[in-house]
C-alpha cells in the first residue's frame, strides 16, 4: 500500500495567496525601477526645440472605492530635423501623475497656453517622444514603494504559511 500525501488546503492556499502578492509586487516595482531608468536616460541626453501648445485638457480618471483623480494632458507639435512630431508628455515618465483634487491638476497646467510657444526636450536617439518639463516624475517611485509592500507582505504570507506547516 502507498502512503498517503496530505496536504492542507488552508495552509496550500495562504501559500498561494503569498506567491502570488509577492510576484504581483516584484513585477509593480520592477516596472517601476524599469520607468525610472528610463526618465533617467531621457533626462540625460536631450536637447530643446521649440514646440507651440494645441490643447490642454484635465481628464477624469476613476480609481477604486469611488475615488476621482484628474490628469492633465498638454498636446503639443514640434519640429526635429526637419520632422514635424505631436507629443503629449508633460514629464519623461511612462507613468503619469494624478493629482486630487481637479484644482492640483489645473494647477499643474499653469503657464500652458494653446497657441504658445513653449520648450520641449527631446531626446535626439528617440525624437518622437519629447515632454514639456525637465523634472522628474514621482510616479515611478510610487510604483516601487506600492509594488515592494505587496512583495513584503506576500513574501510575510508565504513564510508564515511555511513555517506554520
Amino acid at each position: 500500500m502507498s502512503p498517503k500525501l496530505s496536504i492542507d488546503s488552508d495552509r496550500l492556499g495562504s501559500l498561494h495567496t503569498g506567491v502570488l502578492f509577492l510576484v504581483i509586487g516584484v513585477a509593480i516595482a520592477g516596472y517601476g525601477v524599469y520607468d525610472y531608468q528610463q526618465q533617467t536616460d531621457a533626462l540625460a541626453n536631450t536637447t530643446t526645440v521649440e514646440a507651440t501648445i494645441t490643447d490642454i485638457d484635465i481628464e477624469t480618471v476613476s480609481q477604486r472605492r469611488g475615488r476621482t483623480d484628474y490628469q492633465p494632458t498638454v498636446a503639443f507639435e514640434y519640429e526635429y530635423d526637419g520632422t514635424t512630431y505631436t507629443g503629449d508628455d508633460i514629464r519623461p515618465a511612462n507613468i503619469a501623475q494624478d493629482y486630487d483634487p481637479r484644482s492640483a491638476a489645473r494647477g499643474a497646467l499653469d503657464g500652458y497656453e494653446v497657441g504658445e510657444t513653449v520648450t520641449a526636450y527631446v531626446n535626439p536617439t528617440s525624437p518622437g517622444d519629447a515632454f514639456l518639463e525637465d523634472k522628474r516624475s514621482d510616479g515611478p517611485v510610487r510604483f516601487v514603494a506600492i509594488g515592494g509592500v505587496l512583495a513584503l507582505v506576500g513574501a510575510g504570507s508565504a513564510i508564515r504559511s511555511n513555517r506554520d506547516s
